[in-house]
């Protein structure tokens, strides 16, 4: 199975160069392409100076659109999955063949890495919301995700062509949860996880409040009636 690792990047100069060494130090079988999305930074300089595979886009689309570039890519290049990566150095390389084997070998459409299976868990605020969240999604498709928040998600070939088609899927949990409704498969493997590298995050308290709400309105009322 081909798998491509989208690796969405925005203003990511101090870690996109160890995360993408350490994902081809771990994977070399695996191929990856850079998304940067317009960062003003390093990033694309970075990218450059290394020989990285990025596509540059020429100013910043958000993550939405920055990872249906990727999905555009691997459709034309005929990949069987796209492994949803992200550039801050939080996501570990090592648990993507356990990703492809799960796959592969229980039909899943989707494969998400869940910190929760691996004993971990979010903290705080965050937890309660990643469990508000899971409880929706059972309630609304009686698919059992335990961590919905993971943004370490595989995805097949099938969903490959779905998001490089459509105009608005988000690599987010309501989309996994509207696509889990439709009749996707999903599946989670155990995995764990390390801070950020590098850099800042905009998910502080306030946007990860409104990320959580926001997440909780559209699996009850906006993806409902897609």
């Amino acid at each position: 199975m081909r798998v491509l690792a989208v690796i969405p990047a925005y203003n990511e100069e101090a870690c996109i160069e160890g995360t993408v060494t350490n994902l081809v130090a771990t994977c070399p079988e695996i191929d990856y392409v850079i998304i940067n999305d317009g960062s003003k930074d390093r990033t694309k300089a970075i990218c450059e100076e290394r020989g990285f595979n990025c596509v540059s886009l020429p100013v910043n689309t958000g993550l939405t659109s920055g990872f249906k570039t990727g999905m555009k890519y691997a459709a034309y290049h005929g990949y069987d999955a796209v492994v949803q990566f992200d550039a801050d150095g939080q996501h570990l390389p090592q648990y993507i063949p356990d990703m492809a084997r799960a796959m592969q070998e229980q039909g899943a459409n989707i494969v998400i890495a869940s910190r929760i299976l691996a004993g971990e868990a979010p903290t705080g605020a965050r937890n309660l919301g990643s469990k508000l969240i899971s409880w929706l999604i059972k309630m609304t498709t009686g698919t059992v995700i335990t961590d919905p928040t993971s943004g370490m998600r595989m995805y097949d070939r099938s969903l490959i062509e779905t998001f490089a088609k459509s105009f608005d899927l988000a690599p987010e949990p309501d989309t996994v949860a509207m696509l889990a409704r439709k009749g996707a498969k999903v599946v989670e493997v155990p995995a764990h996880m390390q801070d950020r590298q590098g850099g800042t995050s905009y998910l502080d308290f306030t946007n990860s409040m409104r990320y959580m709400l926001r997440t909780c309105f559209s699996i009850l009322m906006f993806q409902w009636f897609r």
